[in-house]
């Protein structure tokens, strides 16, 4: 399968989908069963924003965030979290640290999402890796919210949590072990390994 050698990296979608429903993992790297894109409207969307972006923020500095320069589109990779993925942006301020800025094509619901607060963590411990910066808390922007931006903040529960996670998911993934599934019937009713998970 290669997902044992040592140059095996997960990809922040892995991450996603193990947050979604812990058997994903299961399902995809162990089996080998490749999941049918049920949100395709969403992720072209998504992409749509993300290019518009680019060409139109590309000189734009966020001043009230004391930054300083920015890198967009940013390639990240972890040796130690065995992870990469890319970031909107990475915002070098002016305190000397560095935060991930990730723009999604959705609203704000009075509290952020548990996938959206796991990416910027994970991204801000690949940019303190990367960059050999310290990297104090990350950035959400909204696009559908007006471009609202949330601001999380990395502490040490939550960096241990992170960590945790990454070897959780590649437990599964090394051992071939079939974890349990997420709480509730709400995520099972679209999910598209359905009819071939065991969950009630």
């Amino acid at each position: 399968m290669g997902s044992s050698s040592s140059d095996f990296s997960l990809t922040m979608s892995d991450v996603v989908e193990h947050l979604f429903c812990p058997r994903f993992t299961y399902f995809i790297h162990c089996l080998e069963i490749p999941q049918r894109e049920g949100r395709l409207f969403k992720v072209l969307k998504g992409r749509e924003v993300h290019k518009r972006r680019e060409k139109s923020n590309v000189g734009y500095l966020r001043g009230e965030l004391g930054v300083q320069r920015k890198e967009m589109g940013v390639y990240l990779r972890s040796s130690r979290l065995h992870l990469r993925g890319i970031v909107d942006e990475v915002l070098f301020r002016g305190d000397g640290s560095a935060s991930p800025l990730d723009f999604k094509y959705a609203r704000y619901r009075k509290s952020l999402f548990r996938t959206h607060r796991t990416q910027s963590l994970l991204f801000g411990l690949m940019i303190e890796e990367q960059f050999d910066v310290p990297s104090r808390e990350g950035f959400v922007c909204y696009t559908r919210s007006g471009s609202r931006v949330e601001t999380i903040t990395f502490n040490e529960k939550n960096r241990e949590e992170a960590v945790q996670l990454i070897g959780d998911i590649l437990e599964v993934i090394q051992t071939g072990a079939y974890p349990r599934s997420a709480k509730g019937k709400a995520k099972c009713v679209d999910c598209c390994y359905r009819r071939i998970c065991d969950h009630p």
